[in-house]
């Protein structure tokens, strides 16, 4: 017979134990980032929205992993799904399809290239590289090692060295792109003297980062005809101040905050792996720019930044806001939330879907745009909604083809076996007009969001938006001829372009507006259709 305190000894014993296993457990990061968010104001939970309905869930979630809007088909399946974990079936859905890395590739084409027109390296070949990187998920760091480490010598593989050819090797340039990009610095007045509205931008930090690239420039191989990049083996930066001009001081290279690099003695005559010679492209034993990378992967920015610019992505805002512009003075919304995202991010081996996918489960992201009553005047930083936001020029174009019902009528098109690489291949030309009209300008970071008269007028009169309401098999005008009520005419026409159900108000007005049009039914289908997509309810995510 067992001794009953023996029993409450072995009961005691199982409870520390399994007291000991869960004491460093930890909660999963998406309600970290609930409770770091909430822990950032008083009262966060009276003042916070609650969380979006699905139709306002769905669009989001599309838009910032797939960058196009769902369509009717797959919201009407959404909507009518009662499973309780279906969002999180839908975000894992969305970062294992196949438009996941080509919206990737997109957000990271325009970030680390500003739009420029090719010179070099072919933008395909670039965008390929780009795509086949997200779809394998390649870590981040490992990404930007490989752009920044490519030099364009190897033949087979120079899609990532695009990001110096095409900026033509200058360093001034990569200088000032390097830091805010990859370090969330913008040193672009630090060049000439001390930044006059950012004490912590230094010149000294500016010239510290040009010294890795002072020496490369581009040369072109006249045999392959190719241009790629070439680095002297001497050539140390020295500077002024505009306001100092005949004090001058020198530079070896560093990174902000840290220390310069102790560099190994050249032995002279000795200081070339292959010397300079007409046509020849110089190889120094020693490159200052081949140290690069990796100095910059471990800067204590690095992980920060980037964490920075994923939450950027997914809520429109970044903890630090503007994301270039990362200094004491403008410090971030929620410390130690920054923190803890770049640690994470470090911790996964800068596993982009592992965050994307922590943050798109957080309470946080998934917060309606609606503020409680009372709530409206609450600061942006305090991420207590979901921020107004306009789609980017390739969102726009990709999302009007699908509310159009362009892309469904070309996949119909292909037959039984259709193929998406096929598809995206013969609509990606219908990009250009929205980049060109929507974008930042060729070479300049994006900025803030204005409409113009041109693009309103391009969405209301366009030939191109108007040849895709052209009734065709498959497409939504199409769809919309073979239905014979005005309710089920506006359920599709309101799933298609703005992914939700028509009100009872909406309902009626359509009905009204096609019994005033009785004669010419499929034009006035198509300026229903027309209206929708000239929103701003349609322009924007919520």
């Amino acid at each position: 017979m067992t001794h009953p305190h023996s029993c409450r000894f072995a009961w005691c014993l199982l409870i520390l134990l399994v007291l000991h296993a869960t004491a460093g457990a930890q909660a999963p990061l998406h309600q970290r980032i609930d409770e770091s968010i909430a822990a950032g104001k008083l009262e966060f939970a009276k003042q916070a929205a609650a969380l979006a309905d699905d139709a306002e869930f769905l669009r989001r979630i599309y838009l910032d992993l797939a960058g196009v809007i769902p369509s009717a088909e797959v919201t009407r399946a959404f909507l009518g799904d009662q499973a309780a974990d279906k969002r999180v079936k839908l975000i894992d859905r969305l970062l294992a399809s196949e438009q996941y890395p080509r919206h990737m590739q997109r957000v990271f084409d325009n970030l680390f290239m500003d739009r420029r027109p090719d010179k070099h390296v072919r933008r395909a070949d670039w965008q390929e590289y780009l795509r086949k990187s997200f779809a394998d998920n390649k870590p981040l760091d490992q990404l930007v090692r490989e752009i920044l480490s490519a030099d364009g010598s190897d033949v087979k593989n120079r899609a990532p060295a695009r990001f110096y050819l095409d900026r033509l090797a200058e360093p001034h340039q990569l200088t000032r792109d390097i830091s805010r990009l990859f370090l969330g610095m913008n040193f672009h007045c630090a060049q000439c003297h001390d930044h006059p509205l950012v004490p912590a931008y230094r010149q000294e930090d500016y010239y510290g980062i040009y010294a890795f690239l002072s020496r490369t420039s581009l040369f072109t191989d006249k045999k392959a005809k190719l241009a790629m990049l070439a680095e002297k083996a001497e050539g140390e930066v020295s500077f002024q101040s505009v306001f100092v001009p005949k004090v001058s001081k020198s530079s070896g290279p560093r990174l902000p905050d840290g220390p310069a690099l102790q560099e190994p003695k050249q032995e002279k005559g000795k200081e070339y792996a292959v010397k300079p010679g007409k046509d020849v492209r110089p190889v120094p034993r020693y490159s200052r720019r081949a140290l690069l990378a990796e100095q910059v992967i471990g800067n204590a920015h690095f992980r920060r930044t980037l964490a920075n610019r994923l939450w950027f992505q997914m809520l429109g805002r970044g903890i630090v806001h503007p994301v270039e512009y990362d200094h004491e003075a403008n410090p971030p919304s929620h410390p130690a939330l920054l923190k803890l995202l770049g640690e994470e991010l470090a911790a996964h081996k800068f596993d982009i879907k592992y965050l994307l996918r922590e943050i798109a489960l957080s309470k946080t992201y998934q917060r309606s745009s609606v503020l409680p009553k009372g709530s409206e005047d609450v600061a942006e930083s305090a991420f207590a909604g979901a921020l107004l936001r306009p789609m980017s020029p390739e969102q726009l174009a990709w999302s009007v083809m699908q509310a159009t019902g362009l892309t469904d009528a070309e996949r119909l098109a292909q037959g039984k076996k259709p193929n998406e690489a096929a598809l995206h291949a013969r609509l990606i030309g219908n990009e250009s007009p929205f980049a060109s009209l929507f974008g930042n300008a060729p070479g300049e970071p994006a900025g803030e969001f204005q409409a113009t008269l041109d693009q309103t007028l391009f969405l209301r009169n366009g030939d191109l938006v108007r040849g895709w309401l052209a009734p065709r098999p498959g497409n939504l005008i199409f769809r919309l001829g073979k239905l014979t009520s005005t309710d089920g005419i506006a359920e599709e026409l309101y799933l298609s372009v703005l992914t939700r159900m028509p009100t009872s108000e909406e309902r009626k007005e359509l009905a009204d507006f096609l019994a005033s049009r009785r004669a010419d039914r499929p034009a006035a289908m198509q300026d229903l259709a027309w209206a929708l997509l000239a929103s701003a309810e349609f322009r924007f995510n919520h």
